[in-house]
């Protein structure tokens, strides 16, 4: 098939090199010269594992394009795709982009020879699809949907830093089309998968796309708040108690035939500090909003947002209780990214953290193996310091805050590092410091536990 793919962002490239890599002829269109540039030579104007190697070799293999020109791109394409940022606040989601991807597109579409699909994959609120996109398609173009093209809704379940292997071993596909020949066209274009799909009207598709991210962030703020329980309480561990919620075979325990269905729930059974990204604080607040427009109550996505705004505080608190005043103490915080194999700050609890130990007066000094402090400048102010290494970070800290479960930081020699501190005092936020690799005597604070210090 000849795709067109509209957006560069993780979506658009990572969908457009995928396809690519299954034998479709595909061109990703971006108004950005710079991210065209970019992925001419092979290199994609992001971080994410695996993804320029993919791209140099789809490149080579003459199947993958880039282009600022959507005219020339759509000439006899088969399926066009939608994957423009789809922005949000509490009033609700913003469309602008959506719209205007639409409109360009349905300008082109009397001159497309054959029939053509178009595909909505940025995540957008149920209704717009078969409504908003579908009345710009229709007046740029003059012809009528359904009868004239086709129109889709094409979720994605990308994870940012897996992303590259989450598309080219879906666990689900999700077709919402308005027609049987659309959703046929789609099938077709994603056959080479071997996973369950699930053919479906565009609202139903774009609920369960919002459904499943409300789900995960709901299972992150719930252990959480377990979480707060169990630092409260002494003797209580929440990872303790965690591992037995796991072996429920509803969850991660083998079932008669050895396998689980869900065991990747568990991933988001685990406490931490807080979830962040481009989806899941975007997305549940466009489906509270939208919720909320609809007249329905959504206590539970309410708590869940909740949770997840005060978790930063809580760690904050967590660790003034053993530094004592924040004021003019060196703390150093390991990992801006929100999380890892990413360079993504969007929403990141370590720069909320820094933030809030910012506001509290202290000297907060920063490190992460791919994210260069100026990208947060403009959250956390133009003093902000970073080390180039762990070592020189921890030296003279009064605390340090592991904010990112980089497997860097799983490496290193916190005998070491912790050596180097004026106190000895780790809030390991993402449980990446093993029992054998801490210093004795140090405090080690963790999601989910009283204090403890090592060796004591």
């Amino acid at each position: 098939m000849k795709i067109t793919i509209v957006g560069t962002g993780y979506v658009g490239l990572v969908t457009g090199v995928g396809l690519a890599a299954i034998g479709h002829t595909v061109t990703c269109v971006d108004y950005d010269e710079r991210k065209i540039a970019a992925i001419a030579t092979g290199k994609a104007p992001f971080y994410e594992p695996g993804l320029d190697e993919l791209l140099v070799e789809q490149r080579t293999s003459g199947r993958l394009q880039a282009s600022t020109c959507l005219e020339d791109s759509l000439r006899n394409a088969d399926v066009s795709i939608i994957a423009v940022g789809t922005p949000s606040n509490e009033i609700g989601i913003d469309l602008s982009y959506i719209r205007q991807a639409a409109r360009a597109i349905g300008k082109q579409l009397p001159a497309i020879a054959g029939y053509h699909v178009v595909v909505v994959k940025s995540t957008v609120v149920p209704t717009t699809t078969d409504t908003v996109v579908r009345a710009e398609l229709e007046a740029a173009s003059g012809m009528v949907g359904g009868r004239d093209f086709g129109l889709a809704m094409n979720p994605e379940f990308l994870s940012e830093g897996r992303a590259v292997e989450d598309f080219t071993k879906p666990d689900r596909i999700v077709i919402g089309a308005n027609t049987a020949r659309a959703s046929a066209v789609l099938a077709e274009m994603y056959a080479a998968f071997e996973c369950p799909v699930l053919e479906t009207t565009p609202r139903n598709a774009e609920m369960v796309k919002y459904a499943a991210n409300a789900l995960q962030a709901t299972l992150i703020s719930f252990s959480n708040e377990i979480a707060g329980i169990c630092e409260s309480v002494a003797g209580l561990d929440e990872a303790t108690v965690m591992r037995g919620v796991h072996l429920d075979k509803c969850w991660g325990a083998p079932g008669n035939d050895g396998k689980s269905r869900f065991a990747g729930a568990v991933s988001y059974l685990r406490a931490g500090i807080g979830f962040g990204g481009s989806c899941f604080p975007k997305d549940l607040r466009a489906l509270r909003a939208f919720a909320h427009g609809e007249g329905a109550d959504v206590p539970i996505l309410n708590s869940v947002l909740q949770v997840n705004e005060e978790r930063a505080g809580r760690v904050v608190e967590l660790l003034a209780s053993q530094v004592g005043t924040l004021r003019d103490k060196r703390i150093a915080v390991l990992g801006l990214a929100f999380k890892p194999e990413t360079d993504d700050v969007r929403e990141s609890p370590g720069v909320r953290i820094s933030k809030l130990l910012l506001q509290r007066g202290a000297d907060v000094v920063l490190h992460d193996p791919m994210v260069q402090v100026d990208t947060v400048r403009d959250q956390l102010g133009a003093n902000i310091t970073q080390a180039h290494d762990v070592a020189t970070a921890a030296s003279g800290a009064d605390a340090i805050v592991i904010a990112t479960g980089w497997d860097a930081y799983r490496q290193l020699d916190w005998d070491d590092i912790t050596s180097r501190m004026r106190s000895p005092i780790v809030f390991d936020g993402r449980q990446v410091v093993s029992s054998d690799r801490r210093h004795e005597g140090t405090m080690l604070l963790a999601p989910g536990r009283r204090p403890e210090r090592v060796g004591a």
